[in-house]
């Protein structure tokens, strides 16, 4: 390709709007436009990007026994109700109303669709196990969309669906899909870390993300040093086990309640350093609105409320913070509530209440806490669950070490949904004894353009971005300089023509710009291997050869230089 013919236009500057790296390097690089909040086009290089990592990725998954097909957009809005998820995605479905006035949804993922196919065209055992992928458009209507490709309401996404016929098997297809995820990272050049997480809108029993360490992004994972657990935030869990030095040993056994004066101290900080005693030793009153109902939420002190985890136990669809007019419509007192006594409103409670004794709590009146609460003595909650929030320094729950915390960008997240959508569905099959039973499904994601994105995140400096070889839009930048003299132009033109019929891709800067432009352009679209055509290398009948990566050059002699380059990809590819 010449560099006069393609289409997209390389800049100086980063666009005000652009946030993260990656976001400004592909929109200086013209490999991306914006069309609206969340809504991108590939421009020409930054197709050819994608293209590469979803030729990874069918690769990986034909390797791994997947069969690809290709699934619709546009999905009758009745199996989302037959399924019930429709809920849980909430307002981030979109939806569509045809001339007939039926309702159909733009597709935010396929369990419905493959589960309808299974469906009709699974009957035995003898037909599992099966896996399908596909790579397809997506719609999330994101209520918040950042980060150039991190964070969109249209993308595409690699999704394989696995159906089993028990437990055993789904383990199996799950570890054989997190060994081809790994497979297609490191063909990307790039590094990960698998953590347990949330399996939010989709469901099931359990699924873990790929995350790739960055400092730009919006996932915060934690993870032990000494013994390897490690898990997204939203999903964490800690050691709540209270430190033998923290509380006193009288402490323990639980003392009668006592009701004392605590004028003008409101929050924790202020209750526990008034009557000195440690947070642990307080119980903290949080209100949430969840679905329209007001939520009593009690954690020990030193904990806070994982949103995540608070939302999915009260399997909810909508959830936020109360404000205090709300609360004290239902005469609650703020800054002194406790669950003591409290009556018509729902009570949820953090483990951590189980775990410690004679607690500091709201005495639900003006001016006065209660000491020596005690569960579940004086006060009952609805659901007890772990919702605490994860943080650096908490405690382990694996081995009792401190955690450790960074941020990063997930790029795949794999699911056991297990048999809640083939039940719903009627995704059955006949097993051995011909009883009719659920597939047990799994589905595992890859969203195309966040790995796009997050390779930048992770591979670049500030002249732009460093394409490992294996996505990168040309193998090759042949740079010409000085284009008026006509020996060079015409060797240069042999070079392109030479390099093209062997095969090597090129992008050939045949415009007529400074040496300066075309090297700050080579250097910001990121293309491994510079090669630099001059009547000085000229002259020695030779050429100057790059890498993105290396500050050296090296001279490569004219002749037969197709063979010299290709041994020289070959060699970077093998590293």
């Amino acid at each position: 390709m010449r560099f006069s013919k393609l289409f997209g236009k390389t800049s100086r500057e980063a666009p005000a709007e652009a946030e993260s790296a990656s976001h400004q390097l592909l929109l200086r690089a013209g490999m991306i436009a914006q069309i609206a909040a969340g809504i991108y086009s590939y421009l020409p290089s930054g197709w050819r990007v994608l293209r590469k990592i979803e030729n990874i990725i069918r690769e990986e998954m034909d390797k791994a026994g997947g069969q690809e097909l290709m699934l619709p957009v546009l999905q009758p809005f009745e199996l989302w109700q037959q399924s019930g998820r429709y809920v849980s995605f909430g307002q981030t479905m979109f939806t569509v109303t045809d001339r007939k006035e039926h309702k159909l949804a733009l597709g935010p993922t396929h369990e419905e669709v493959i589960a309808d196919l299974a469906h009709r065209y699974v009957q035995s055992y003898r037909d599992l196990p099966l896996l399908v992928y596909q790579i397809q458009t997506k719609f999330r209507d994101e209520p918040r969309p950042r980060g150039g490709l991190l964070r969109v309401r249209e993308f595409i996404m690699k999704d394989l669906y696995s159906f089993d016929v028990d437990e055993a098997a789904l383990d199996e297809n799950y570890r054989k899909m997190s060994q081809a995820y790994q497979n297609i990272y490191a063909r990307c050049g790039l590094p990960t870390s698998i953590v347990e997480a949330d399996s939010g809108a989709i469901g099931g029993k359990e699924s873990h993300e790929f995350m790739v360490i960055a400092e730009t992004g919006e996932d915060e994972m934690v993870f032990c040093p000494h013994c390897g657990y490690s898990a997204n935030v939203e999903k964490a869990q800690i050691s709540k086990a209270i430190k033998k030095d923290v509380i006193a040993s009288e402490a323990k056994q639980p003392l009668p309640l006592e009701e004392i004066a605590t004028p003008e101290q409101k929050t924790i900080e202020e209750v526990a350093d008034f009557l000195g005693v440690p947070p642990e030793q307080t119980l903290k009153a949080v209100f949430y609105i969840a679905d329209g109902k007001l939520i009593f939420v009690v954690i020990r002190g030193d904990l806070e409320v994982n949103e995540t985890k608070l939302r999915n136990t009260l399997k909810c669809t909508e959830l936020r913070l109360a404000t205090e007019d709300e609360v004290q419509q239902t005469g609650i007192v703020v800054g002194f509530a406790s669950p003591i006594g409290i009556k018509g409103t729902k009570v949820i409670a953090d483990d951590s209440i189980t775990m410690g004794s004679n607690f500091i709590t709201g005495a639900n009146r003006q001016g006065y806490h209660f000491k020596n609460a005690n569960y579940p003595r004086d006060f009952q909650v609805d659901i007890t669950a772990d919702i605490a929030l994860a943080h650096h320094g908490d405690s382990c729950p694996k081995c009792d070490s401190n955690l450790s915390s960074t941020r990063g960008i997930e790029v795949g997240h794999i699911f056991k949904l297990g048999t809640f959508i083939s039940e719903k569905l009627g995704a059955s099959f006949l097993d051995q004894d011909g009883v009719s039973r659920p597939a047990v499904m799994g589905c595992y994601g890859i969203g195309l353009g966040r790995l796009l994105a997050a390779i930048v995140e992770q591979s670049h400096d500030d002249k732009g971005i460093i394409w490992p070889l294996s996505v990168a839009p040309y193998q090759v930048y042949l740079c010409l300089l000085h284009l008026d003299s006509p020996e060079v132009a015409s060797a240069a033109e042999k070079v392109y023509q030479e390099l093209e019929d062997a095969g090597i891709e090129v992008l050939f800067d045949d415009r007529d710009e400074s040496p300066g432009v075309k090297f700050n352009d080579a250097d910001l679209l990121g293309i491994p291997l510079r090669l630099t055509l001059s009547p000085r290398t000229l002259q020695n009948q030779s050429i100057e050869a790059k890498w993105r990566t290396e500050k050296e050059t090296q001279l490569l002699p004219l002749e037969n230089v197709s063979a010299k380059v290709n041994k020289l990809l070959r060699e970077k590819l093998a590293r």
